[in-house]
């Protein structure tokens, strides 16, 4: 099974190299069948080994190739193929399957088309070998890559101004996550002596009693200081607030890449990581409680300001922000498993809504404001009805998928005692509500209502082609299905030891004894504050956008101030340009102008020439060419000299 597991990330990698290389050679046919060939491979190579590991039980944790030996340190490419990681395997290599298919249709024509494929293979390679790591060195290694690629991705259309600063603030403020990821490790290294998992997390209870003096004089628990440095790392990749602002910009990238980065792979990552990281978690209530109120901020803020925004591809961008809140929001319950879930349904249905997207603007010849959009349901009924079926899952309507994934996620912040618990809560309750909102604002701004698009544009309005269709119907199917394996997938043995919790944190244990099955859980929906909320959210996006459409311009012009904040998104870009950018340009001018002119440049060079200069300005007064100059020069000479003899003596 060894060669089995080398093929499921070394099969999109050989298609990258194929179509990065040899991409004019073959042409753009060969191409695009090259690569999603062999990520086809990839997915059926994950089926087998999911099936090896679910069904027959077959763990494997081993080295692959040992890169480094270090004193006792070996530095090792090793794989952890456990019931965790082959459940993102499945669902990083379909969603990615999907996105190859629709690219086809996307990206036709395009002078890139080659690159493209090259890079989104890549991308696929690098989060494989990040979610089948089995130690921190390449984790670290698929952490950094899938941020590499990304911002080749996010900037793909580099003649375009704002895609070049989409890019760059991604990679920046991924630095910034980073950083903290890097120390944690380093910590891990430096206390536990070792990068693999199984013996870090063997020895973590014992470790649990040490402390570190990051301040003299102020202890802090060890476990809590790594655990809040690798946290920074996820807040960096997954989006959290406040490293959350790279993402909605990064919609400058062209859409396929849009659904495979903020659906299921780079920025789950960081969820995928603390999930992972379990064991160590679970020890610090610190670090939880840190996790839980950073979700419950996340998921209400970004929801809001998803509200106001006009551009189709930034609403689902906002939408996944908050969707990824809540995954957090579990990780700090210690809902480990319900957040694996979430972030499983939460892949089929955002990439649903992004290539759904994606095939509006392509119908709109690239038109993404959806002010200028409505009534496209009569050109395009297949894309339509997927992204009804994916606006369900995200409303949380019971049958569909998101529904089973965000009521537990809801019950087990009610149900947890980790400290912020409460305010997680109340802030995954109310975005219910905003999110039916903004997610049928989306539907019925883009789908129903008048034609607002220009003659030009209602006159070739048509269904997107096949290659951009079928990725939408495959997709919608575990949409509307995935929901319904939460029975065995979170309150079952599915992850068995791959998840950890302990008993005094009863989260799950609460939840299970609450858990009736699928249809008892469907049933009891329709009694609930959640259910309500998301059917007032419907009912309210429907009297505004559909039946007194006059009422939202009102509303903005009442709620000023309000609506400001929310349309500038709480002015945080505006205060890190402030805080940081323009920091930094002033510091560097400081150091220019005092540091290098002044100091360097003005005092040590130009000023040990002055000197130079006005001692030999005055030795020059000796050097006269008379006797008696030279005469009285050696007497003053002599005269100092037996000055000093005299004093010492």
């Amino acid at each position: 099974m060894k060669e089995l597991y080398l093929l499921v990330p070394l099969a999109p990698l050989l298609g990258a190299i194929i179509a990065g290389l040899f991409g004019r050679l073959i042409g753009t046919n060969w191409s695009h069948r090259v690569t999603i060939l062999l990520v086809f491979v990839s997915l059926v190579a994950s089926l087998i080994i999911f099936q090896d590991v679910i069904q027959a039980g077959n763990i494997f944790n081993g080295t692959i190739y040992t890169w480094l030996v270090l004193g006792e340190t070996e530095f090792e490419v090793g794989f952890l193929i456990d019931p965790l990681s082959v459940t993102m395997m499945v669902v990083v290599n379909l969603v990615s399957l999907m996105v190859h298919i629709y690219t086809i249709g996307y990206m036709q024509g395009d002078p890139g088309y080659q690159r493209f494929f090259s890079y989104i293979s890549l991308f696929t390679f690098s989060m494989l070998m990040l979610v089948m790591s089995n130690n921190f060195l390449q984790l670290f290694f698929g952490w950094e890559a899938v941020g590499l690629v990304s911002y080749l991705l996010i900037g793909f259309w580099y003649t375009r101004p704002t895609a070049i600063y989409a890019n760059l603030k991604a990679f920046l403020v991924n630095r910034v996550g980073d950083f903290g990821f890097l120390l944690g490790i380093s910590l891990v290294l430096a206390y536990f002596g070792t990068l693999d998992y199984e013996i870090v997390f063997a020895h973590a209870e014992y470790m649990a009693k040490h402390s570190i003096e990051i301040i003299p004089g102020q202890s802090w628990m060890l476990l809590t200081v790594i655990c809040l440095l690798l946290f920074v790392g996820a807040m960096g990749k997954s989006a959290q607030f406040p490293l959350h602002v790279w993402l909605p910009d990064s919609m400058e990238g062209p859409t396929p890449i849009s659904a495979l980065i903020h659906a299921a792979t780079m920025v789950t990552a960081g969820i995928f990581m603390v999930a992972r990281m379990s064991p160590l978690f679970e020890l610090s209530e610190t670090a939880l409680s840190t996790v839980i109120v950073i979700g419950g901020i996340t998921t209400l803020s970004m929801a809001l300001v998803a509200v106001v925004q006009n551009d189709i591809k930034r609403v689902v961008a906002f939408s996944t922000l908050s969707q990824l809140g809540y995954m957090t929001v579990a990780l700090g319950a210690s809902a480990y498993s319900i957040a694996i879930f979430h972030l499983m349904t939460h892949a089929f249905f955002k990439a649903v809504l992004f290539l759904g997207a994606g095939s509006v603007i392509i119908a709109m010849h690239h038109e993404q404001d959806m002010r200028k959009m409505g009534g496209l349901k009569k050109y395009m009924p297949i894309t339509y009805w997927t992204m009804f079926i994916a606006a369900l899952a995200s409303a949380g309507i019971p049958g569909f998928s998101g529904f089973f994934s965000k009521d537990a996620i809801i019950e087990a912040a009610k149900f947890t005692e980790i400290p912020g618990g409460g305010f997680a809560y109340f802030c995954v309750l109310a975005t219910v509500f905003v999110t039916a909102l903004y997610t049928f604002r989306l539907m019925i701004m883009t789908f129903h209502g008048k034609e607002r698009m220009d003659h030009h544009t209602r006159e070739h309005l048509h269904e997107s082609p096949w290659v951009v269709t079928i990725p939408l119907i495959v997709l919608a199917i575990p949409t509307v299905a995935s929901g319904w394996v939460i029975g065995s997938l979170v309150f079952g043995d599915y992850f068995g030891d791959s998840i950890y919790f302990l008993s005094a944190h009863e989260t799950m244990i609460k939840l299970e004894a609450e858990f009736s099955g699928v249809f008892g859980m469907m049933f009891h929906a329709f009694g609930t504050v959640p259910f309500w909320l998301s059917l007032g959210g419907i009912f309210t996006a429907w009297y505004l956008y559909a039946y007194k459409t006059e009422i939202p311009l009102k509303i903005k012009s009442l709620s000023g101030p309000i609506y400001n904040l929310l349309d500038r998104k709480y002015y945080i870009d505006e205060l890190y340009s402030l805080v940081f950018a323009n920091g930094t340009r002033a510091l560097g001018t400081m150091l220019w102008k005092i540091g290098d002119v002044k100091i360097i440049d003005g005092l040590i060079v130009n000023g040990s020439a002055k000197l130079v200069g006005w001692i030999a300005s005055w030795v020059r007064f000796f050097q006269s060419g008379y006797i008696y100059h030279y005469a009285f020069t050696m007497i003053v000479g002599v005269f100092i000299l037996m000055s000093l003899w005299l004093y010492h003596s």
